[in-house]
C-alpha cells in the first residue's frame, strides 16, 4: 500500500456532462439521489433511471450533484458510456423527502451498487457531521483517524475501527473547526490516506468516501462530498 497525501474535494469533480434533473410528475412527494463513480478500472459512465439517461460520460472518482426522483421504486441502470449494456442494474427504494447515494463499487469484473440514506438534518450548534464510506476495493479493513492536524498516530486510537469494503460509517459528529483524516490499515499507525487539514465550518456535513487512486490498485485516495453547506 502506498502513501497518497491528496483528498480532492466535490467540487474538483462535480464538471459532469449532461447533468438532468429527473422529476416524474408535478407534485412534491420526492426524494433527491446522488450517484458516485468509485470502480476504479471501469470506463466513464452513463446512469440512468427508469430507461432515462439523467447523467452521462461520468468519470472515476467523480460524484454528481443530488437529484430529485418521484419517490418509490426506481430502476438504476450504469452502463459505459455510449452503449447500451448494463454494468449495474439496481433498484432503489426512494422515500418522501430522504437523500440517497448509489456507489459504483468494486473492480470491473465484480462492479455493484452500494445505495445508502443519507442523513442530512442539521447538525447540532456548533457542530459538523462526517461519515466515511469505505470503497477501495483493493484495502482490507481498514481504521479511520479524525484528528488535530499534525496528531502522531501512535499517540491515539482510531476514531473508526475495522470498517470493512463496502462499508459505511455511522455520522460523527464534532465540533466545527481543522481536522486531518488519516485512513490506516487496520491495527497499523501507517496512514495510506492523509487529508492534510481539513477546515469544517458549523452546519456542514461531508462524506469521505475512501477509494483506490487508478486502475493498478497499488495506492489510494479519497473524495470529500459536501452533503449539506
Amino acid at each position: 500500500m502506498s502513501k497518497l497525501l491528496r483528498i480532492p474535494t466535490l467540487a474538483a469533480f462535480a464538471l459532469i456532462a449532461g447533468v438532468t434533473l429527473f422529476t416524474a410528475g408535478c407534485g412534491t412527494d420526492h426524494g433527491r439521489v446522488r450517484v458516485v463513480h468509485a470502480s476504479p478500472d471501469a470506463p466513464n459512465v452513463d446512469v440512468l433511471v427508469d430507461g432515462r439517461k439523467v447523467l452521462t460520460n461520468v468519470a472515476y472518482e467523480t460524484a454528481s450533484p443530488y437529484l430529485t426522483l418521484e419517490t418509490g421504486s426506481r430502476k438504476v441502470e450504469v452502463r459505459a458510456t455510449g452503449t447500451t449494456t448494463d454494468a449495474i442494474t439496481a433498484t432503489a427504494t426512494v422515500a418522501s423527502h430522504k437523500d440517497y447515494t448509489i456507489l459504483a463499487v468494486g473492480k470491473l469484473a465484480a462492479i455493484s451498487a452500494l445505495v445508502l440514506q443519507d442523513d442530512n438534518s442539521a447538525p447540532a450548534a456548533g457542530q459538523i457531521k462526517l461519515r466515511v464510506i469505505h470503497a477501495s476495493p483493493s484495502a482490507g479493513n481498514v481504521d479511520v483517524y479524525v484528528v488535530a492536524p499534525g496528531t502522531d498516530l501512535t499517540t491515539v486510537t482510531p476514531t473508526l475501527s475495522n470498517i470493512a469494503f463496502k462499508t459505511a460509517s455511522a455520522y460523527l459528529s464534532v465540533a466545527a473547526g481543522s481536522y486531518e483524516v488519516f485512513v490506516t490499515p487496520t491495527g497499523s499507525k501507517t496512514a495510506v490516506i492523509d487529508s492534510g487539514s481539513l477546515t469544517f465550518t458549523a452546519g456542514q456535513i461531508r462524506t469521505v468516501v475512501a477509494l483506490d487512486a487508478d486502475a493498478t490498485g497499488t495506492s489510494f485516495t479519497a473524495i470529500v462530498l459536501n452533503d449539506r453547506n
